[in-house]
């Protein structure tokens, strides 16, 4: 399987887990059912913009739904405290 298998079943895979359909997610990307089966098929490619709103829709990291993590848990947002 390829990575862009990968994500794109990924991406299938997390608006099916969450039970939404393409019109709801494709909504909060701006795209028609239509543009939105196009990119779950791979048919055309996400925009990195795209990419991040799911993560953030969906609360996973960007490489769960690249396919280069098997971990879905975002990233952890550290704040430095520089004070002594």
């Amino acid at each position: 399987m390829f990575i862009g298998d990968k994500m794109y079943k990924r991406i299938r895979d997390l608006r099916e887990d969450h039970d939404l359909t393409q019109i709801k997610v494709g909504k909060e990307l701006n795209l028609s059912q239509r543009g939105y089966s196009h990119l779950e098929n791979g048919n055309i490619d996400i925009s990195s913009e795209k990419l991040i709103t799911l993560s953030k829709f969906y609360n996973v990291s960007t490489d769960y739904i690249l396919g280069l993590s098997d971990d879905p848990s975002p990233y952890n947002k550290k704040t430095k405290n520089n004070s002594k």
